[in-house]
């Protein structure tokens, strides 16, 4: 249906799908939901997700992408150098190139590409100054898209992003709704039917005092958020060190919600 029997998913962590959050705490995310959509209830349909969150661009395209062009999949979404860009110091000119040399390998393999520009942090407090930067990386991503025939997901022009109920507590991942609407937008861009509308406003709210409101937040955020993510960057470290792919296969899509995982009984008379 629609073209698409297959379906591959490299990024990080927005691709893994943090922070919509299922009851067993793993992560659902944009890419699930739009895997979801386009299998619609088919058993053939398959899909894989290789993104993993911390992952820089480079690793993406060293790990990821020679996975996703072994696969051939009948669709592959890319979202990447987020991580890259807001490393101070970064070259975004320089970012973007790498970026684009992925997208011309599956566009050479002939596989379609879906790809995802940043979105708009005019609302989120002190990550507000990474608009420049987005602004120029989002301006390269266009031209890629135009030069190798890539479709985009326009994060930046998507208004119920630039609501504060679109982001997570740590102003770098979406919220589970946010999510939602990203994986409606991307069916559409792709013209895949699909039942909701991503431009429905939010419902209204009562306005706090922003002033009072926002120094608290930055100092909460500053100390949850802010000096771990410091600290990682000293080390050379990364959220995902020690994790794996959640979907590291191109198999069947089964909603990781409705997985069945055996309870311990049922595991200890399957061990006995």
């Amino acid at each position: 249906m629609y073209g698409f029997d297959s379906y591959v998913a490299i990024g990080d962590s927005f691709t893994e799908g943090l922070n919509d959050e299922l009851p067993d705490g793993s992560y659902r995310g944009w890419a699930d939901r739009l895997a979801e959509i386009l299998a619609a209830g088919r058993t053939g349909f398959q899909y894989a997700n290789l993104s993993l969150r911390g992952k820089m661009l480079d690793e993406i395209m060293d790990e990821q992408l020679p996975i996703a062009l072994e696969l051939k999949p009948d669709l592959v979404t890319l979202c990447a150098g987020g991580n890259d860009i807001i490393v101070p110091g970064a070259d975004v000119d320089a970012v973007a190139a790498r970026l684009e040399e992925g997208v011309a390998k599956l566009r050479a393999a002939g596989i379609p590409v879906l790809i995802f520009n940043g979105p708009d942090t005019k609302v989120l407090s002190v990550m507000s100054v990474l608009r420049g930067k987005v602004g120029i990386y989002n301006a390269h991503l266009w031209a890629i898209a135009e030069r190798h025939g890539a479709r985009m997901v326009d994060l930046w022009t998507m208004a119920p992003l630039h609501d504060r109920r679109a982001w997570s507590d740590d102003r770098l991942h979406f919220s589970p709704e946010a999510h939602r609407r990203i994986a409606l937008k991307a069916a559409e861009v792709l013209g895949v039917p699909i039942e909701g509308d991503w431009r429905e406003p939010w419902p209204a709210e009562e306005v706090p005092n922003r002033w009072i409101d926002s120094r608290r937040s930055d100092l909460t955020w500053t100390k949850a958020y802010l000096l771990p993510w410091i600290r990682r960057q000293l080390r050379g470290e990364s959220m995902g060190d020690g994790l794996s792919p959640k979907r590291p296969q191109l198999a069947p899509y089964v909603p990781l919600d409705v997985l069945e995982v055996p309870d311990n009984a049922q595991a200890r008379q399957q061990a006995s």
